[in-house]
């Protein structure tokens, strides 16, 4: 079974673990609507889903339905 050949400090581990950390998402403000959104990321603003500025999906109309 394998085992350590000499323990690990606390420091050592920690050192090691500092490059796992999760990034800060980058926040853009969206010049056409003025939201805010994450970068390469759609975004929704009421109902119609937005990206780089421009409309992709837009809002379904209310129907009656029969």
């Amino acid at each position: 079974m394998a085992h350590p050949k000499s323990r690990i400090s606390k420091q050592r581990k920690r050192k090691r673990r500092t490059h796992l950390k999760a990034p800060v998402p980058q926040i853009a403000t969206c010049q056409s609507t003025g939201e805010s959104h994450i970068y390469h990321n759609a975004y929704q603003v009421d109902g119609d889903l937005y990206y780089r500025g421009r409309i992709l999906v837009k809002a379904a109309e209310s129907e009656d339905f029969e």
